[in-house]
């Protein structure tokens, strides 16, 4: 007889373990999960309290390039988090204060993360390269009331307006601030109680998380998140990671943005791992792939950057304990995935999701894998890909149904009610971004739905192209844009950051546009190529919507500048 499920823990704990279950049998995990019904859940106090009594297991290791290390157990976490959001409380923070959050991969970020969600607190993450303007922009729209930062950030702060700085509270970790500063000392939190009482219930309908996306192509949106949707959402990450208790999990990722607190954060901690964290200034392969050895880690998520630069290494020389490879942030290319497995025996699997939600596709471990796939929907997601008429189709906007609405789903844009609706509309929720269906249910992805464009009738996915750019030995970086055509209407046009040791000249155009013809159809290849720096977002990613405006202003025939370099082969 099943033993009755009569609290909230006890719902999360059983939807938690039959995804850990069931680690390996996708079909399993789709049938038998169900999203728990919560209402006045706190993860911090009800979940993560709980497993960390008397639990001197280690949750979180952080190593510095000089091989400093600070270890926390869950007890320890447990204790000092508590001892934050007292420290908190006596400084005025209530339920619902908004806190910006602008630090490292530093233990008093995982402090305050947990703190927060205990207190009932709003947190906005920014990260830590955020400065002027952006930085004006998160304190006024985010309505920010204290910010924690560290000593690197007091600096970014100090260079705005002290008018935009009345009345937040400023504190400050890692060293202590000068006398008169109006600065706080984090240090002082460790002389409050190691137990918290909450001065004022939370409800899981409680705002947790305001995320400023990335803004690739408008001003960057407020995405807010519940006390439920990211913590216990991150069930479907935790599911998609493959981790087990106990794990060693590194995800290389930088704070400030959503894929931190899915894989640095929720994920682990509901599996029970460890949060595994090395900080490097600049990219060295050889001292990554030790670490790797050293430190005994199981489970690794990479985005497709420190995967390409990883297999320029002899990655069969090094002898690791790695159990799961895991890339995200944009689909990674089938030869560097083939590379690692020749290497390593372990097949890199991909997944796809957004700031807006947790991890909604993915290749779970155990599940047969296609080349170029994302995968297949993940446990608590029902996927539907609506074509240009609002019908579903084997090709479309990929779109979350919301008659079986996750639990993981944002509440919506905290400023913006009007695009809320835009994106909740018809039933579904719509991500922007267009994929393929095939036969089994496996979702390829072909682009954002701004990008994909067409040439001659023909549709165009630029990732597609970009996936075969860079295979080029001159290409390090590439982003495909249309670009205006007397003939064609628009043409395939690729902007390029050659690796280092090739010439940007006519020679290089030369053998990447022959490359291309090998490998692409006629009616899709690259017309032109310009060797050009790439504006990005400060978390990395290309803006396209600047490359199309600056296309739509140029001429349509002839090379418009001295870098730009046309296909000279007759049009097919």
């Amino acid at each position: 007889m099943e033993t009755e499920v009569t609290t909230e823990l006890d719902r999360f704990l059983a939807a938690r373990d039959l995804l850990l279950a069931n680690r390996t049998d996708y079909s399993a995990a789709c049938a038998g999960f169900q999203w728990p019904a919560l209402s006045g859940f706190n993860w911090a106090r009800d979940y993560f309290d709980h497993i960390a009594l008397d639990n001197h297991a280690p949750a979180l290791h952080i190593v510095e390039e000089s091989g400093t290390q600070a270890q926390l157990s869950y007890a320890q976490l447990s204790q000092r988090s508590s001892q934050v959001a007292n420290f908190l409380v006596r400084l005025g923070a209530r339920r619902g204060d908004r806190i910006l959050l602008m630090m490292g991969n530093e233990i008093a970020l995982w402090e305050i993360m947990l703190a927060a969600i205990k207190l009932g607190a709003v947190l906005i993450p920014a990260a830590p390269n955020l400065a002027g303007a952006d930085l004006l922009d998160r304190l006024q729209r985010g309505k920010v009331r204290h910010v924690l930062t560290n000593a690197g950030g007091m600096a970014k702060f100090d260079d705005l307006d002290a008018a935009a700085l009345a009345g937040i509270n400023r504190i400050v970790a890692g060293g202590a601030p000068a006398a008169g500063s109006g600065w706080i000392d984090f240090a002082q939190s460790e002389n409050e109680p190691r137990s918290f009482s909450q001065p004022e219930p939370t409800q899981a309908s409680d705002p947790l998380f305001e995320y400023f996306t990335s803004g690739t192509t408008a001003k960057p949106k407020l995405v807010q998140h519940t006390q439920v949707s990211y913590p216990v959402g991150h069930l479907s990450t935790m599911y998609w990671l493959g981790l087990n208790r106990g794990d060693v999990h590194w995800t290389i990722s930088s704070p400030g943005w959503a894929k931190h607190a899915w894989s640095c954060f929720f994920a682990p901690f509901n599996a029970q791992a460890c949060v595994f964290i090395y900080n490097y200034s600049r990219f060295n392969g050889p001292a990554i792939l030790q670490t790797l050895v050293t430190h005994k880690v199981n489970t690794l998520c990479a985005p497709p950057t420190v995967w390409r630069m990883l297999i320029q290494e002899d990655l069969k020389s090094w002898k690791m304990q790695l159990r799961e490879l895991i890339s995200a942030g944009e689909p990674l290319n089938p030869e560097v995935i083939e590379q690692v497995r020749n290497a390593w025996g372990i097949t890199i699997r991909d997944g796809y999701g957004q700031t807006e939600t947790t991890a909604q596709i993915g290749n779970p471990p155990g599940a047969a894998l296609k080349p170029g796939s994302m995968g297949r929907p993940l446990p608590g997601y029902r996927i539907a890909l609506i074509d240009a008429d609002g019908k579903p189709a084997d090709e479309g906007e990929i779109c979350i149904d919301l008659a079986h609405r996750p639990l993981a789903l944002m509440n919506g844009y905290a400023d913006d009610p009007d695009k809320t609706a835009e994106v909740m509309r018809d039933g579904h929720y719509h991500t922007g971004d267009v994929g393929t269906r095939d036969a089994d249910g496996y979702i390829t992805y072909v682009g954002r739905a701004d990008d994909v464009f067409k040439s001659s009738g023909y549709r165009i996915s630029p990732f597609e192209l970009e996936s075969v750019l860079i295979e080029h030995p001159a290409v390090a970086e590439a982003a495909v844009v249309p670009s205006p055509d007397p003939v064609r209407g628009l043409v395939p046009k690729a902007y390029v950051i050659t690796a280092p040791g090739h010439a940007q000249n006519a020679e290089t155009a030369a053998s990447i546009f022959g490359f291309l013809r090998e490998r692409v159809s006629g009616y899709k290849l690259v017309r032109r190529i310009e060797f050009s720096d790439l504006p990005k977002t400060i978390s990395g990613k290309i803006r396209r919507v600047e490359l199309r405006g600056q296309e739509k202003s140029r001429p349509q025939s002839g090379p418009r500048n001295p870098m730009e370099f046309l296909e000279d082969r007759p049009r097919g």
